[in-house]
């Protein structure tokens, strides 16, 4: 073939290789963006999806926070109309709240929310969310047919009228005041389940809150169900049942809450409430031998415990008082069987005072002795400082002090049972009593205390819960306890050597004038019969420590201290006495450490003359606790 054809052949070949070299370059062109486009088409539907879903949580978590803020805003419109008896504003405004939770309850519990729960990392935010306003729904709606038990007039049905209570109303407010308390413990229990650790700042706060609120409402709803349950009993539905009433006198702090002073005798029989007997503590005189108590308790509070009614309740466990205030009750009055004690004191009385508003004592009339220019009409402003203070100016001698106390509480009571008194703040009375640890109940009946001894109203040492108890007991022998201020905290200690430290710290103030050893009643400073300088407070405080719980030592004002090692059934028990002159304050402090990481305790402490929010600091915790 000549060789000018063999390169015209060459060429044209050439040719053909780079057209087939383009066209498969094209067709890979086109095999590539045909990939592409197979592979980003999801990625872009999934983008969409992705922000449509975004977009879609956004718009849920709006709903929830708008409705969860708008509940929480009537609360306390609720709150106040119910307090006021505004009952009609009250419906309205639980009704805003159930249709406000019910929004918030159906964003949380969105699909497409709850598939967000189970996602990694980031998913228990949503599953907290949930929870929360799967809780507040809940609880809102078990406590709404309570409502139709405080409807106009509904209350007055809860309250004695001319001495009798209508025990069919309690009977049947009790199985919707179980099903709320039951209600609030299971939603609390899901609200404290969940991690807080795992959550985003802007949750771990608002869970904390709705943890804190729900807490009140289940411990409210508790009390309330409690006393529903026995109290038709106690009552004397199934027959009569005597109860001694301890009117315990703050001035002279015991672990409970005061010396037991005044006695009363109440008979309660098919709903109606009688006082049958009063007398004072003073008249039982000493029982020699002692009454048998717990050893355990007998060795950290002495054989007192059980000789004299004044000293029953050194401990602070009420069972243990009152099932030995019974004892000496019964063998100084043969004739009188007590089913029960009781156990209040005057802060009580001005929490009833404002539900009965002022009570005239007439019973004055009937003491054999002066009451100087004590008031003949006591209110809720006048009868703390009058039974607590003013008395002892005006009323020398011991038992006609005591004589005055019974004569007070059987006026207050006739006021409070007569029908006289405002329903909805005579339950708060009754309620705040309770928060504030100075109303306590105990029932021979092993069914009645078995439902008491969990509540609040039973003052057990023992209770299902961790707790701290902060116990004070008069070392005077007076009544100087009226101006000791107190101040309790607990305090976080975390060391990194595998334990858990904690401190309990109380500050207490002795606030009586510098004349005091002048100025004051021998019968308030004591006179320095008990080896107490007039004026000078002595107080023994006590601290019980959770179980597992190890009391490691005590210091005052920051120096180690000896100080007495106890044991109380499950709990550590540590004892220091001070003496303080007026104007002194001092600082005892109890060191405990655990091998176990403990939920933040109930601070129990001694009710006295001042409010309890005053008493109980919160909680300070030290920075490596976080680490």
């Amino acid at each position: 073939m000549p060789s000018g054809a063999r390169t015209t052949t060459k060429a044209h070949q050439g040719r053909v290789v780079t057209v087939l070299k383009r066209r498969q370059s094209a067709t890979g062109r086109k095999q590539q963006r045909r990939a592409l486009v197979r592979i980003l088409l999801p990625l872009a539907a999934l983008g969409l999806v992705l922000v449509v879903a975004a977009g879609w949580l956004a718009f849920r978590a709006v709903q929830v926070k708008d409705n969860l803020e708008a509940a929480t805003q009537l609360l306390p419109t609720l709150q106040t109309a119910i307090i006021e008896g505004r009952l009609e504003d009250a419906t309205v405004s639980l009704e805003g709240i159930e249709a406000f939770t019910a929004e918030a309850r159906v964003a949380g519990s969105d699909p497409l929310w709850r598939a967000a729960g189970m996602l990694p990392w980031f998913g228990q935010n949503f599953a907290a969310v949930t929870d929360m306003t799967v809780a507040a729904d809940v609880v809102v709606n078990a406590a709404a047919p309570l409502m139709d038990s405080v409807e106009p007039g509904g209350l007055d049905a809860f309250i004695p009228n001319d001495g009798k209570m209508d025990l069919q109303s309690v009977q049947e407010l009790t199985p919707k005041l179980t099903r709320a308390a039951s209600t609030a413990n299971a939603a609390h229990d899901s609200l404290t389940a969940i991690d807080e650790e795992r959550l985003v700042p802007q949750l771990s706060q608002p869970l904390d809150q709705a943890t804190s609120a729900l807490d009140t409402v289940r411990q409210s709803l508790d009390g309330a169900s409690s006393a529903a349950e026995v109290l038709p009993s106690m009552l004397g539905a199934d027959g009569d049942r005597n109860f001694l009433m301890l009117v315990q006198n703050n001035a002279e702090v015991r672990a409970t809450g005061g010396i037991a002073g005044a006695l009363v005798v109440l008979k309660t029989s098919d709903g109606e409430i009688e006082l049958t007997d009063h007398g004072s503590a003073s008249d039982l005189g000493r029982f020699n031998p002692p009454l048998d108590v717990d050893e355990e308790q007998e060795k950290i509070y002495s054989t007192r415990i059980g000789g004299f009614m004044q000293s029953v309740n050194l401990t602070p466990d009420f069972p243990t008082a009152a099932r030995t205030a019974q004892s000496m009750w019964e063998e100084k009055n043969a004739d009188t069987e007590i089913d029960g004690v009781l156990a209040i004191d005057p802060v009580v009385l001005s929490y009833l005072l404002e539900a009965t508003g002022p009570v005239k004592l007439s019973s004055l009339n009937e003491l054999p002795v002066d009451t100087g220019q004590l008031p003949v009409t006591l209110t809720a402003d006048n009868v703390t400082e009058t039974l607590l203070s003013d008395v002892y100016r005006e009323v020398e001698e011991p038992s006609a002090q005591d004589a005055y106390f019974a004569a007070v509480a059987e006026d207050v009571f006739s006021g409070m049972t007569s029908g006289a008194a405002d329903p909805v703040k005579l339950v708060k009375a009754i309620q705040k009593s309770m928060e504030d640890q100075r109303l306590f109940v105990w029932s021979e009946s092993e069914a009645e205390q078995e439902v008491i001894g969990d509540s609040v109203l039973g003052g057990s040492v023992a209770t299902k819960e961790p707790s701290i108890g902060v116990y004070f007991n008069d070392g005077t022998g007076a009544k100087m306890d009226f101006y000791v201020q107190r101040e309790v905290q607990l305090l976080e200690r975390c060391q990194p050597d595998g334990y858990y430290r904690y401190a309990v710290q109380t500050t207490l103030t002795n606030t009586a004038p510098a004349d005091a050893a002048e100025s004051l009643p021998d019968y308030v400073t004591g006179g320095g019969a008990f080896g107490v300088d007039p004026g000078t407070v002595k107080t023994n405080v006590y601290v019980y420590g959770p179980a597992e719980w190890f009391l490691d030592g005590a210091s005052r004002d920051g120096d180690t201290v000896p100080f007495g090692s106890y044991r109380h059934g499950a709990s550590h028990v540590g004892g220091v006495t001070v003496a303080l002159k007026p104007g002194e304050s001092t600082t005892v402090e109890f060191e405990f450490s655990t091998l176990f990481e403990t939920a933040e305790p109930e601070l129990r402490v001694t009710p006295t003359i001042q409010s309890l929010s005053d008493v109980v600091k919160s909680t300070s915790s030290a920075s490596d606790c976080t680490s």
